[in-house]
């Protein structure tokens, strides 16, 4: 038994990993999609289970319009005075000179909640973690956002004393005690106490392929106290463009029982096409940036470093007093919407699942038609993350659009921007129901079929619509039938849904693909479309 890296496969970015007792735990970032915050557990480091979210209603989180790539970024994870600390932000500017977030703070007693209502904290940045001191005092560690166009925006690390009296952070001693190093962009700060020293752990160097995490340490929490390690990076892919795992940096250290310690970062699996390059461009990560975790052991000084180089490894040897235990398989997936809620594995973006997408249960799941793929309000859309490079998923959908502008199917899809479907609508020149295929690439709307949209016969009550991702490229496919399938002849780029294709136009690049079933209804009439029997399976 190895860890086998990434540990968290599909779109499971920035981890801050924690022990308490014999059980470790994992939050990730969740960005627009909700819930928000995934959480997992595991008592082997190797094997790892989802646990329900902690942030599960508005009252904690409102990301109603907020941006593709805002909402959570980097959620911070602890336990001290008997009780977890969740810290999180909410982001609501992308793009631009300014990144307006608001952080919050919500406890829970048990992991699996409740969770309390949030208390807002401040914004000064984004990525605070909580760090708790030996001697009873707080502190809130986060990035620091300079928007003036004549400095650089990443302004250092700012380290607030937070008073547990009040739940309330005392700004009168803020300071900067780091600035990072002059790779700059410094975010992600997670401070540990350790024998002598307080240990800053930072990345650098942006999301892409020139990510790093260094470390610093001081004596004290004076202001610009913190020197960096000789040696820095700590962890990077930057001069490792071979390697598996690529972008790693950004994560958070654990101690186990028995004294080892463990790293939990960020990371990506590139794909290359054929006639590219491994080092420019360097890859398409269409599962975005995922979570890996590596061994680490200290040198004669003190300082941290990576087993095996700072690029990082495949496979780690696990803790050696590690507890064995089993992972739910997710490598196939047959969901008959049996239950009266989602899957913990089904996401929607920016607000919970509600009367107002639709309802689920006795093997149907009924979306009412809300906006389209691009909007940012209202949307019914449900989809879970790509998981493997290379995958199967289809479900059956019984629809009966009235017009075109309502429609209904399967769907592909990054963000607003980047998305594709192939789904039912109204032809009003062939006066019947079709099946089309279209593709949103930076608002640029294509529909490929056209006139050639497949007529569905009147006597067809259902249509089951199934998507062929292979890494490089995806297709969609429609049976009458669910015995003979028919291939609508249209071959789409997958790096389209991927991190480092989105980020060559938009600021916001942080999540990954995704597949699932979404209803529109643009003319407004709630025309409802019922889905069943959803099967994802990983190929080989």
């Amino acid at each position: 038994m190895k860890i086998s890296n990434p540990v968290l496969r599909g779109f499971e970015a920035d981890p801050s990993m924690i022990r308490v007792g014999d059980t470790y735990y994992i939050a990730n970032s969740t960005f627009e999609w909700w819930p928000g915050v995934r959480l997992h557990e595991s008592k082997d480091l190797v094997n790892w289970n989802l646990l329900p979210s902690p942030i599960s209603r508005t009252s904690q989180l409102n990301m109603r319009g907020n941006p593709s790539s805002g909402g959570v970024w980097a959620p911070d994870l602890s336990y001290a005075d008997g009780k977890f600390w969740l810290v999180y932000s909410d982001v609501k500017v992308v793009n631009g000179a300014f990144k307006d977030c608001t952080n919050y703070i919500i406890t829970a007693e048990d992991i699996r909640g409740p969770w309390s209502d949030p208390i807002r904290i401040n914004g000064v940045g984004f990525d605070p973690s909580l760090f708790h001191d030996q001697d009873g005092r707080k502190y809130l560690v986060q990035q620091t956002w300079d928007f003036r166009e004549y400095r650089h925006p990443f302004n250092g690390i700012t380290l607030t004393e937070f008073d547990v009296s009040t739940m309330r952070l005392k700004p009168e001693t803020a300071r900067t005690i780091w600035e990072g190093t002059d790779v700059k962009l410094v975010e992600g700060p997670h401070l540990y106490r350790i024998n002598d020293f307080y240990y800053l752990f930072a990345a650098e160097g942006g999301t892409v392929y020139t990510h790093q995490e260094v470390v610093a340490r001081s004596e004290s929490l004076d202001p610009f106290s913190f020197k960096g390690m000789p040696g820095n990076p700590f962890l990077t892919n930057f001069d490792t463009p071979r390697n598996f795992l690529q972008k790693q940096g950004h994560g958070s250290l654990v101690d186990t029982p028995s004294g080892e310690w463990y790293y939990a970062s960020l990371c990506a699996r590139p794909w290359h096409a054929k006639n590219e390059s491994v080092t420019d461009p360097r890859g398409w990560c269409t599962l975005g940036r995922e979570t890996a975790i590596q061994k680490v052991e200290w040198d004669d000084r003190g300082w941290p470093y990576v087993v095996g180089g700072h690029g990082g490894q495949h496979y780690v040897e696990p803790p050696v007093d590690a507890i064995a235990s089993m992972t739910s398989d997710q490598s196939e997936v047959i969901d008959d919407f049996n239950t009266a809620h989602l899957n913990p594995e089904w996401n929607t973006l920016r607000v919970p699942f509600d009367e107002e997408m639709g309802e689920i249960g006795n093997g149907c799941l009924n979306l009412r038609g809300q906006g389209s793929l691009s909007n940012l309000f209202d949307l019914s859309l449900v989809a879970r993350r790509w998981k493997a490079f290379a995958f199967d998923a289809e479900v059956t959908v019984q629809f009966s659009p009235r017009n075109y502008q309502q429609m209904a199917g399967l769907t592909n899809y990054y963000n607003d921007l980047c998305w594709s479907w192939v789904f039912v609508t109204w032809d009003e020149t062939k006066q019947c129901s079709v099946i089309e295929v279209a593709q949103n690439d930076f608002n640029s709307y294509t529909s490929f079929l056209k006139e050639k949209s497949v007529e569905i016969p009147e006597e067809v009550e259902a249509v089951r619509l199934r998507t062929k991702v292979r890494t490089q490229t995806y297709r969609y496919q429609y049976s009458f039938d669910n015995v003979h399938w028919h291939d609508l002849g249209v071959e789409l780029d997958a790096r389209k849904l991927s991190d480092d294709y989105v980020n060559q136009r938009y600021g916001g690049f942080f999540t990954g693909a995704f597949v699932g079933m979404a209803a529109v209804d643009l003319s407004g009439y709630d025309a409802q479309a019922q889905f069943r029997h959803f099967t994802y399976a990983e190929v080989d």
